[in-house]
Order: C-alpha cells, then sequence, then structure tokens
C-alpha cells in the first residue's frame, strides 16, 4: 500500500486527504495546531469543507516525525507563510531521497523564492537532503469541489520527469486528471501571482464593475504574469495552460476563493485588514504584493495591475479611480504590455 504524509490540516489539505484515502492511499495527516488534530480525530468532520466526512483510515498525529517517517511521498500543504518553518520541523525525520510535494503557493519575500525552493533550502541547510525530489501540484482546484469529488485537473511539475509521472499515478482518480510538466517554476509563478489577479478581479466586483471589467482584468493579468515568467526562463506555454491561466480563471471567479472575496469586501469599502479578518483564511495575494514587485524590478517589467493592487492594499489608494484609471485609460495603463 502506498502511504503519503500530509504536514498542514487546512481546507486543500483535508480535501486530498479524503481523496487520497478513498484510493486506498495510507495517509497521515500532520498540524501544528492542535486543536485542530483533536477535533477532526473525534469529530471526523472538516467544517469548512461543507461538513466533509474524513475516512476513518486517516491517521491524525501531532508528531510531524510520525507523518514524514516510511512515506511514500510527504505532501505540505501549510499557508506559504509557514512553508519554510514546517520544513525545518520536518527535516530531522525525512529521508535523504524523499520526494515533496507542495501545494502552497506563494514567494516568499525575503529570498523570492518559489516554495519548492524554500523547502529546499531549508532541508539543505544541514548539509544533506541533496538527493530529495520536489514537486509542485498546482491548478484550477478548489478544495471545496475536490471534497465533493467534482472533475478536477491539476498539474504535477517537477525538474525529474520521472518524479512527476510518479506524482502523477499517486493522485490521478475517476475525479482528478493530472498532467506532467517540468517547468516548476513557472507552474511555481503561475500559482503565486494569480492570486493577486483574482484580488483585482474581486474588487472590481466589489465596486460594482460587471463581467466586462473583469474579463479585462483577467487576461491582462495573465499577460502581466507570462512576461515576467518569460522573463525569468520559463515557457510560454505554462502560462496558457491549466496551472497559468485555468487556475487563474477558477481565483478570479469563484465564490470560494479566498483572494477574489477579499477583494470583493475591499472593493466595498473595508479596508484590507478588515477584509482578510472577515474572509477568516490566509489570503495569499496579500502575501505575494511584495515579491512580485521586485521580481518585475529586478527583470524590468511592467506590472500594472500588480501595481495597482499594491498601491490600493499596502498604501490606501483609492480603488474606484485604480481600476478606472487601469480601464478607461487604456493607452496609458495596458498598451505598452501588449
Amino acid at each position: 500500500m502506498k502511504s503519503i504524509g500530509i504536514l498542514g490540516a487546512g481546507t486543500w489539505g483535508m480535501a486530498l486527504a479524503r481523496m487520497l484515502a478513498n484510493q486506498g492511499i495510507a495517509v497521515t495527516v500532520w498540524s501544528a495546531l492542535e486543536k485542530e488534530i483533536d477535533e477532526y480525530s473525534s469529530t471526523r468532520v472538516h467544517p469548512l469543507l461543507g461538513g466533509m466526512v474524513i475516512p476513518d483510515s486517516i491517521l491524525f498525529t501531532k508528531e510531524i516525525g510520525e507523518a514524514c517517517r516510511s512515506k511514500d511521498v510527504i505532501l505540505f500543504a501549510v499557508p506559504s507563510v509557514f512553508v519554510r518553518s514546517t520544513a525545518a520541523k520536518a527535516a530531522p525525520f525525512i529521508p535523504e531521497h524523499q520526494i515533496i510535494v507542495d501545494v502552497a503557493k506563494g514567494i516568499e519575500p525575503e529570498t523570492l523564492y518559489t516554495m519548492t525552493e524554500v523547502i529546499r533550502s531549508e532541508l539543505q541547510a544541514d548539509g544533506k537532503h541533496n538527493g530529495v525530489s520536489l514537486a509542485a501540484l498546482s491548478g484550477p482546484t478548489h478544495a471545496e469541489e475536490v471534497a465533493k469529488d467534482m472533475p478536477t485537473t491539476i498539474v504535477s511539475a517537477c525538474r525529474d520527469h520521472d518524479v512527476a509521472v510518479k506524482v502523477q499515478n499517486m493522485f490521478a482518480n475517476t475525479c482528478m486528471r493530472v498532467y506532467t510538466s517540468t517547468d516548476v517554476l513557472g507552474v511555481e509563478l503561475c500559482g503565486a501571482l494569480k492570486n493577486i489577479i483574482a484580488l483585482a478581479s474581486g474588487i472590481a466586483a466589489g465596486l460594482g464593475y460587471g463581467d466586462n471589467t473583469r474579463a479585462a482584468l483577467i487576461t491582462r493579468g495573465m499577460a502581466e504574469i507570462s512576461r515576467l515568467g518569460v522573463a525569468m526562463g520559463c515557457s510560454e506555454a505554462t502560462f496558457h495552460g491549466l496551472a497559468g491561466i485555468g487556475d487563474l480563471i477558477v481565483t478570479a471567479t469563484s465564490q470560494h476563493s479566498r483572494n477574489n472575496r477579499a477583494g470583493f469586501l475591499i472593493g466595498q469599502g473595508l479596508s484590507p485588514e478588515k477584509a482578510v479578518k472577515e474572509v477568516g483564511m490566509v489570503v495569499e495575494g496579500i502575501h505575494a504584493l511584495p515579491a512580485a514587485l521586485e521580481l518585475a524590478k529586478r527583470h524590468d517589467i511592467q506590472l500594472p495591475i500588480i501595481m495597482g493592487v499594491d498601491a490600493i492594499v499596502n498604501r490606501g489608494a483609492d480603488p474606484r479611480e485604480l481600476v478606472t484609471d487601469l480601464m478607461t485609460l487604456g493607452r496609458r495603463a495596458f498598451d505598452h504590455i501588449r
């Protein structure tokens, strides 16, 4: 029987835990929040996933080593801001040639590392773990729908194609189709930066603008992400695929998207701080802003939409004025990045 250790008991980690357990895979889940372990172990229900029933076969543990030892795959499913600290805790228990899959989406602002790069750097800090294989699993995948076995597609990305295929084989089933890619950086950039564009889309909706405005922001937003990614050496095809435009569409339009919801609340007049509190979960797009702007600066790429979101979130700019400027003064805001 194949086995997987899942680090993190949030909505995405638990939706995947249920899916994998129902495929006959031995699943062990660890969380830094001991109250989550106690609650899910006793109730076998996840309240943020519509009352999703947690299979009895899933084991919960408060010891991170138990989730890491003798596993075919270790899955990092914690928010991006906790990936490094989780990797540090897990490092003593991770074997040298372990396959590690990350599903967190973000860029570390201090180092500009993607999440697999953060994990690799932390694990290798002790001079070991040079043989670890790291993959990113990303795509248009809302946990709320995976928890209901709705048809879903996702991308397994690893520089080692054979490892990408191994991850593909573990996660593929009758409701999830898994594609493979070797463009790890491109896939991870898409996953991190689309959250910012989803904030913009939500802000426009909160202001009362319609589908025309949101379609423009989504399309031009992906143009910004793609241009930056290509400048960083990524494959342009990645941005036209599931991990790119596919994930952006679902994040920028769905009621399940915490970034879209936070943007909507900001557009309605809430401060970013109050919007995040109202959403009640980590809004990854806000955390991705500093890194996105620094990458744009280093590669001399213009990102007007992302810069606009930063102005609203971090500098108190008026959302209506900024969105109107982006949309109605197109020559100034958009034409130079066609």
